[in-house]
């Protein structure tokens, strides 16, 4: 991972901190409660905390619940560089399913949740088990995802990259994403490519989530998921409404879509005005009690 030029934060160094971990679909957060942790850990601070060697490990942390005067509950979320991201649907599940565990919110009870890419709806039914999730309306507008040029829907463009030349369609559901359409996915082929194109800032000046997407009938995507400023991840929440939006607006998909990814399923439903309605899965790993000596170490990062 390529981390770009960060100071040391502000976190506690002096009293151990309280982590509640999960994972939806084997996309992996850190729960950090304001009520036990006043400060939201920046900088250095956050990239060792998420370290999978030298930290605890995770795909990110969410910061919440604050209050909030738009919703029920504000929730701040950090990737693993460090840096801030606008929106997370597998983070929103997770942080649903920490709400019900601590008793804030009840089963089967709609509440609204704050964050930097708008305010969401969610709900917790069986048992905890299950959330549903409001993601929003999608946009393929390029001046909101954002995507440099002339203002336009970002569909069916094109760039190059080691001589090879792809499709791709982009999308905002609060955070960006370019979605490339092709015949076959790989988690190789991610990896190989995912990293370029988050990083051509001369097209993307927030950088951007990629989803290589394939097709596999009217009801049915697979998808492989590059994500900003965490890289190659298992599952995402943000990525399968974007791309079950992209296979929709081409005509390819219906407004039903299940989307496979390695590390399970989400049910994406599309309504006509392209709002998405998100469903899956929260699981509860453990809470975690972390050293101060975690982010007094000097941890060799990748810069």
């Amino acid at each position: 991972m390529k981390i770009r030029s960060l100071k040391n934060g502000n976190a506690n160094r002096k009293n151990p901190m309280k982590f509640s971990k999960y994972h939806a679909l084997g996309n992996d957060y850190l729960v950090l409660d304001p009520a036990d942790c006043p400060k939201m850990p920046e900088g250095l601070d956050a990239v060792k905390i998420c370290h999978r060697n030298f930290g605890l490990g995770s795909d990110g942390i969410l910061y919440g619940p604050e209050k909030s005067p738009k919703a029920d509950f504000k929730l701040r979320i950090l990737n693993p560089d460090a840096s801030e991201a606008e929106k997370s649907g597998n983070g929103l599940r997770i942080f649903s399913r920490y709400l019900f565990d601590t008793g804030r919110v009840a089963e089967d009870a709609p509440f609204t949740v704050d964050t930097l890419g708008g305010v969401v709806k969610c709900v917790v039914s069986k048992g905890g088990d299950f959330i549903t999730v409001d993601m929003g309306r999608v946009s393929f507008d390029s001046e909101k995802i954002p995507v440099a040029g002339p203002g336009r829907e970002v569909v069916n463009e094109e760039f190059e990259i080691g001589g090879k030349k792809y499709k791709y369609c982009c999308a905002t559901v609060g955070n960006p994403h370019c979605v490339l359409p092709m015949g076959e996915v790989s988690e190789k082929l991610a990896r190989e490519i995912g990293p370029v194109i988050e990083n051509m800032t001369s097209l993307f000046p927030n950088r951007t989530n990629v989803q290589l997407l394939q097709v596999l009938d009217r009801n049915n995507i697979k998808i492989e998921i590059w994500e900003r400023g965490a890289g190659y991840t298992l599952a995402s929440g943000s990525s399968s409404s974007a791309a079950a939006s992209v296979a929709h607006r081409l005509g390819l998909c219906d407004g039903d879509i299940t989307v496979h990814m390695e590390g399970g399923d989400l049910s994406i439903k599309i309504s006509p005005d392209y709002s998405i309605t998100m469903s899956g899965p929260a699981t509860k790993v453990g809470v975690y009690e972390m050293s101060p000596s975690v982010l007094s170490q000097n941890v060799p990062i990748k810069m």
